[in-house]
């Protein structure tokens, strides 16, 4: 593992332990060039996964780049990070138990809009209001009167 602060090729292991319910192993690292201590996490890939954009381009499924989207949509609400983290593991776990190797771009954002709306409705519009393209207020207004719709 390279250091991410002086990029040396050798680093030690000073701590491992299992996180987010055995899924993953959290390794605390120093770097023996510089010093300095960073984390590493360690998870299992089933199989390489490869999310079709809506104009046909094709790439890699970017675990933190979802996690990223997912947190920006949360940003400033009361949503518990381990929450979260859950959420985005088992999103994980369906694309790669699904048994496709190419995901389409829209499946994906479909899961991340009901864990979003499962974890809170704030966030869930703000995401969708990203994911669906809202240009105007009346856009707003008719996705939340349609939530509206769906409670009663």
């Amino acid at each position: 593992m390279h250091c991410p602060f002086c990029g040396a090729e050798d680093t030690q292991v000073k701590d491992s332990r299992p996180t987010e319910e055995g899924a993953a192993i959290r390794r605390r690292r120093a770097c023996t060039g510089c010093g300095a201590r960073f984390t590493t996490f360690e998870r299992v890939q089933l199989r390489e996964l490869t999310v079709v954009k809506s104009g046909g381009k094709r790439e890699s499924l970017d675990r933190d780049k979802l996690a990223r989207s997912m947190n920006i949509a949360l940003r400033k609400r009361a949503v518990d990070p381990e929450r979260v983290e859950r959420v985005i593991n088992s999103i994980i776990r369906r694309l790669e138990s699904s048994g496709e190797s190419e995901i389409d771009s829209k499946k994906i954002g479909e899961l991340v809009m009901d864990a979003l709306n499962s974890l809170d409705p704030v966030a869930y519009v703000r995401f969708a209001s990203v994911y669906r393209n809202f240009r105007e207020a009346r856009d707003f207004e008719d996705f939340v009167g349609s939530l509206s719709d769906q409670d009663d």
